[in-house]
């Protein structure tokens, strides 16, 4: 008999500032799973923003889980040690057409999507809010995005939705847990809804939603426990999994833990970090009773 593949989370912060409690509540929550289902805990650092992404934040992240009390197994993943992993999924993709470079500046997008919205032509936008790119460098010949490209023009690589659907033989689904019992269903996905998306970045070889795909498989991830603001990435998430032929993990997605106005915790609104409340005599136990996890995990 086959045996079960041995189930394995990861908590992949991104060092471009401290934790707060909304990462508290998420580590925690992948420890209690990993606990509760008996598999491992990785950690994984997702430095890809090299102008953000310091050092002093890196040491922060492993101080902040430290102090929780949290452990994890095997060695940690740097995310800027593997762009040429990364550059090797964009290549693959490359190959098959899946993708295409886009020339195009946010002010040139922004610009045509307005020049529709004058015309009266309706705007549709992605599950962030943000209006869907109208295509504009699809339709380049492949002399004229060689030509660009060689005279050393910058640009993005985005997928190319309406091929990569076309690759579908059947409805694309995402498998979803219970963080209970493990227990879990399928729903359908709808990648559709994001559009031609950025899977390139102009300033490195990779973006958030390719390094994760190509992450979780490397790490042999199993199971994603991640906040309900990652949700809808998940749709865009499994259509690369079946593009790269990456095996895909199970998903559970948690509330938010919100400040008092309802805004969700956020390193770039200057929410209190972990660290600002130990300075100000906050315990560790303190801060799981709060979340909800008096136990150690």
């Amino acid at each position: 008999m086959m045996q079960a593949p041995e189930l394995r989370l990861r908590f992949a912060p991104s060092p471009n500032g401290r934790l707060h409690l909304g990462h508290a509540y998420s580590a925690l929550l992948n420890a209690r799973i990993a606990r509760t289902l008996g598999g491992k805990l990785l950690l994984r650092i997702e430095d890809i923003d090299l102008g953000r992404a310091r050092p002093e934040f890196v040491a922060g992240i492993l101080a902040d889980l430290d102090w929780l009390g949290l452990r994890f197994d095997g060695p940690i993943r740097h995310q800027s040690e593997h762009f040429a992993d990364y550059a090797a999924a964009r290549d693959a993709l490359a190959a098959r057409d899946l993708i295409y470079p886009c020339f195009c500046s946010r002010g040139q997008i922004a610009a045509e999507v307005a020049a529709r919205q004058a015309r009266g032509a309706p705007v549709l936008r992605d599950p962030d809010g943000a209006p869907l790119y109208p295509g504009t460098c699809r339709a380049l010949s492949a002399d004229a995005r060689r030509a660009r490209i060689g005279q050393g023009e910058p640009h993005t690589w985005r997928l190319d939705m309406p091929a990569a659907l076309r690759t579908l033989a059947d409805p694309l689904l995402i498998r979803r847990f219970s963080p209970d019992d493990g227990a879990e269903e399928t729903v359908s996905a709808d990648p559709a809804r994001w559009g031609d998306a950025v899977i390139v970045r102009r300033d490195v070889p990779t973006s958030y939603h390719l390094s994760v795909v190509c992450d979780d498989a490397v790490q042999g991830i199993t199971h994603v426990v991640r906040g309900q603001d990652l949700e809808a990435a998940t749709d865009l998430h499994a259509l690369l999994q079946h593009l790269l032929h990456r095996p895909m993990p199970a998903y559970h997605h948690h509330g938010l833990i919100r400040a008092e106005d309802g805004e969700k915790l956020a390193k770039s609104k200057g929410s209190e970090s972990l660290a600002d409340l130990r300075a100000r005599g906050v315990t560790a136990e303190d801060v799981r009773a709060r979340l909800g996890f008096s136990r150690l995990c």
